[in-house]
């Protein structure tokens, strides 16, 4: 291997403890390998930092270990706009199985540093990473939510009361009332029942009688009362978070815009997007590259003249469920091109290809949106389509004459 780099530095990170191998001297000579322990408590990593400062090391490379690589990422980070962290993939610089120790694995990392064969993975900003905490957390909480809501519904079903087939939420504002009700009482009567509902329930309100003629028990109607207080609080908890990522989307406002121009795209939407992607395409080379990181392009699985499994990738699987989610939401909309052309490839491909299509489609738009900075338009998908069939019209009379058949067109 060829040496590049004169001082750098591998970091073998663990819970408790940072092994840090510093590999200096000339490119055409043997390096000089210095190795020491670090704590990963914040006195530990301002000594590493101290040292690394010291010795005029810029380049540090680090394996992503779980979390415990992002506090020692970010301690160097703030140190200084020079140093190059790379933090890169386990799997693309694991060495020889055999005698494996912590010492021997940051020295292999420090020399295939020192060699320029390391490839970093994308680490955004710190802005759009404390954009990310929120967008994730958000996920987490609307999982918990939508748990809370089937654990109602399932002990609702299990005492006899089947309000979810009349009703098409059973959370709106006229189930919750019937459940406060029935908490208070027990039981509910027509009467009763025609003040809990809302709006147009108010007409199968004879049908919803039906499906609540009953009675709970002291100890279902504490239950019941235990864990709608609970969806309750995580209700409240969800539009907390969902105002705080507002307030830190605002940051982003022009890349908010843009995401926000494509039909289907909300503005929550739009700030996972940002979180996970960023806003600086440079990032990636080409959009390919962005599909193939994004896990929304088909592998390549070849050997011996055998072709196996080209299935996607596992890539970013918040950003790829987000996309498909978009796409499913885009796919709803009969008139609109993309809609269009999801369903033409749905013929072909079945519903799940077509929406996995539609998905990477969808960010190779955002990629050349983002770059570019303009917004989604309609209408160059329609001059397009013109265009194509004006081709395939001249295609198709230029054969009939090769023919010999005389044919003019006429336009319409």
């Amino acid at each position: 291997m060829q040496d590049l780099l004169e001082v750098c530095c591998g970091l073998d990170i663990h819970k408790e403890n940072i092994v840090a191998c510093l590999l200096t001297g000339s490119t055409d000579v043997k390096p000089t390998s210095e190795i020491r322990t670090f704590s990963t408590m914040t006195y530990g990593l301002q000594e590493l930092k101290a040292w690394l400062n010291d010795s005029n090391c810029q380049h540090v490379a680090m394996e992503s270990t779980g979390i415990y690589w992002i506090p020692v990422y970010e301690t160097l980070e703030s140190e200084s706009e020079n140093m190059h962290l790379l933090v890169v993939n386990a799997r693309h610089m694991k060495n020889v199985p055999g005698k494996k120790t912590d010492m021997r694995d940051s020295e292999w990392i420090a020399t295939l540093l020192r060699a320029g064969l390391l490839r970093s993975s994308f680490v955004p900003e710190k802005r759009i990473r404390e954009l990310r905490h929120l967008t994730l957390y958000r996920k987490s909480i609307v999982h918990d939510v939508t748990a809370q809501k089937n654990r109602i519904e399932k002990f609702l079903q299990s005492a006899g009361f089947r309000l979810s087939v009349f009703l098409s939420d059973t959370f709106g504002v006229s189930g919750k009332n019937i459940m406060r009700h029935l908490i208070t009482h027990g039981s509910i009567d027509l009467k009763d029942l025609e003040n809990c509902l809302k709006g147009q329930t108010r007409r199968n309100a004879n049908n919803i009688m039906v499906s609540v003629n009953g009675t709970m028990s002291a100890h279902q109607q504490q239950f019941l009362a235990i864990s709608l207080d609970h969806l309750e609080i995580l209700e409240a908890h969800l539009k907390q978070i969902e105002q705080a990522l507002e307030q830190e989307a605002r940051k982003f406002e022009a890349a908010m815009n843009i995401l926000t121009s494509i039909p289907g795209i909300s503005k929550i939407a739009a700030s996972s997007l940002v979180a996970e992607i960023g806003i600086n395409m440079s990032c990636f080379p080409t959009a390919e590259h962005l599909s193939f990181w994004a896990g929304m392009s088909p592998g390549n699985n070849e050997s011996a003249g055998k072709r196996r499994s080209t299935a996607v990738n596992h890539g970013n699987p918040y950003l790829k469920s987000m996309l498909c989610e978009i796409a499913w939401v885009i796919a709803g909309n009969r008139n609109a091109y993309l809609s269009k052309w999801y369903w033409k490839l749905k013929q072909r491909k079945g519903a799940k290809k077509a929406i996995v299509a539609l998905g990477r489609k969808l960010l190779v738009m955002i990629y050349a949106m983002l770059k570019k900075g303009t917004v989604y338009d309609e209408d160059c998908f329609e001059q397009r389509r013109k265009q194509m069939e004006n081709k395939r019209v001249s295609r198709m009379l230029s054969e009939l004459n090769r023919l010999g058949y005389q044919v003019s067109c006429h336009a319409t």
